[in-house]
């Protein structure tokens, strides 16, 4: 029998929620009576009503995330009209903060806010034997780490086979930086480190390859760090693939000798910089030696085989458009293997919001709540910053450009490359949906046409990349007697001359 569902909506398939293991973990006398049911970004609203009351729940418990608000709001809202009687009861960061400003909290029957391990099967046995708590807004219990129930037992077979395993050594964050909602933590919390270690061979024996560690400083104690890094040492094999946030300034002669001893593709270490500019630094209380940020990004990437992914914020309050470009270019320059140009978004409860009125940070007023405009961005240099961000992940991060990407940033690499991105713009009014073969002639016609490079070395450049991706076919400069300039034009009039023959 299924009394209670537990559902989200991820943003994808192979992100398993861990949250709502945990809260299935420790549901006790419960969790015979407890499902997990996972959506993806992208069904109907409708049809997840129906696949959650087939279920015939009396509670559904539904983790809310700033990615998920929307759609999450839509479900509950025809949840409530079909079935008033199901008792909705909503957690996740999206909701712990300023709850009488949402919609969805006015939907909902309860919401848990914070911490909802232990207060969620609270509630859970009180509406299932009648009760009906006063207060609708729930403020979550933080309990000691060693109190609550590992949940990686709850992985199934398919989630180890074709899923990204989340896993947590510790929650909290000492840092308080004010974009990040782990500033309100007053600390890290480690989970007792033999339980957890246990937790991990099990799911290694069961086949798990793909961990993805969300501690927010995994380096922060590198006693732990050593103990988690060694145990997939002894267990390595051509599939272990592990995913490690780390803080950028803390990495000692012990932890880079056993990075070392990794065979490439195995480590992946996300880093965020966030701003290089120590004024931005201070305003927003991020504490960070750029200096010994920068030589520890420059030896990974020199001397390990790790991949190197490194997060950047566009749009910090106090950090104009020639700073943000020079911090892309310092950090391009460290050679990582991604940069991800992210834009700063108001966070619930998140401090950032302190600067809105000083700073004039004016927010996109629905999710994800980027920031449109400050008194250092206009709106105009956010728009193209997006677009840029966009264009970067196409072209920059996705590792398929490798002998073009240097002629297109030959000088500086945020302005040439910004250019690159407002000429794409200009000529499609589009950031999404471009095939792999359209990116390859953008990139000819561009480094041919406004760039004036030798239409021979961008020809080279460009063939080479595009044979190099497994691609087979001719892209439209490479047509015989086609000169490169006419190549996008040529191609316009053959498919003029094909809709004549339709």
């Amino acid at each position: 029998m299924t009394n209670i569902v537990l559902t989200t909506i991820n943003a994808r398939y192979v992100h398993a929620a861990l949250g709502l293991r945990y809260l299935a973990a420790n549901m006790g006398s419960l969790q015979s009576q407890t499902t997990i049911v996972e959506f993806v970004l992208g069904q109907r609203a409708f049809e997840m009503v129906e696949d959650l009351l087939a279920f015939e729940p009396k509670i559904i418990g539904m983790g809310v995330y700033i990615w998920n608000v929307e759609e999450c709001t839509r479900v509950v809202a025809i949840l409530k009209r079909i079935a008033p009687e199901v008792l909705v009861v909503l957690g996740g960061p999206e909701v712990s903060y300023e709850t009488a400003d949402q919609r969805i909290c006015q939907l909902a029957d309860y919401v848990i806010t914070g911490w909802g391990d232990v207060s969620f099967p609270l509630l859970a046995t009180e509406l299932m034997a009648g009760l009906k708590p006063a207060d609708k807004i729930i403020r979550g219990l933080q309990p000691p780490l060693d109190t609550i129930r590992l949940p990686y037992e709850l992985y199934t077979d398919e989630d180890i086979r074709q899923r990204f395993l989340y896993v947590e050594a510790s929650r909290g964050c000492p840092f308080k930086c004010e974009f990040c909602l782990s500033a309100l933590d007053k600390t890290a919390w480690p989970f007792e480190l033999e339980n957890f270690m246990q937790s991990l061979e099990g799911i290694y024996r069961r086949g798990g390859r793909n961990f993805r560690f969300v501690d927010r400083t995994f380096n922060l104690k590198i006693g732990v760090s050593q103990r988690i890094l060694e145990f997939f040492l002894e267990r390595m094999d051509n599939n272990l693939f592990l995913h490690f946030e780390l803080i950028p300034d803390h990495l000692p002669d012990t932890l880079k000798q056993t990075i070392l001893r990794f065979p490439p593709g195995a480590l992946h270490f996300e880093i965020g910089i966030q701003t290089w500019n120590p004024t931005v630094q201070t305003l927003i209380s991020r504490r960070q030696d750029d200096l010994k940020a920068e030589e520890n990004i420059r030896w990974l990437r020199e001397q390990s085989h790790a991949l190197i992914h490194v997060d950047l914020i566009a749009g910090l309050p106090g950090e104009d458009w020639d700073s943000f470009g020079r911090g892309f270019d310092r950090l391009l320059a460290l050679g990582p293997h991604e940069i991800q140009v992210g834009i700063l978004k108001r966070l619930r409860g998140a401090p950032i919001d302190r600067h809105s009125q000083t700073h004039q940070l004016r927010f996109n007023p629905d999710p994800p709540y980027n920031v449109l405009a400050t008194d250092c961005m206009s709106f105009f240099q956010m728009q193209r910053i997006t677009r840029f961000a966009r264009f970067w992940d196409l072209v920059g991060n996705s590792g398929r450009f490798r002998q073009t990407l240097p002629l297109l940033l030959a000088n500086s690499a945020f302005q040439e490359f910004c250019n690159f991105s407002d000429w794409i713009y200009a000529k499609t009014h589009k950031t999404h949906e471009f095939a792999f073969e359209r990116l390859c002639e953008f990139l000819h016609d561009y480094l041919v046409g406004p760039r004036r490079l030798t239409p021979e070395t961008v020809r080279q450049a460009v063939v080479t990349d595009y044979e190099a991706s497994g691609a087979r076919g001719r892209l439209a400069f490479m047509a015989s007697g086609v000169r490169p300039r006419d190549a996008q034009s040529a191609t316009a009039r053959a498919k003029m001359r094909q809709t004549r023959h339709v």
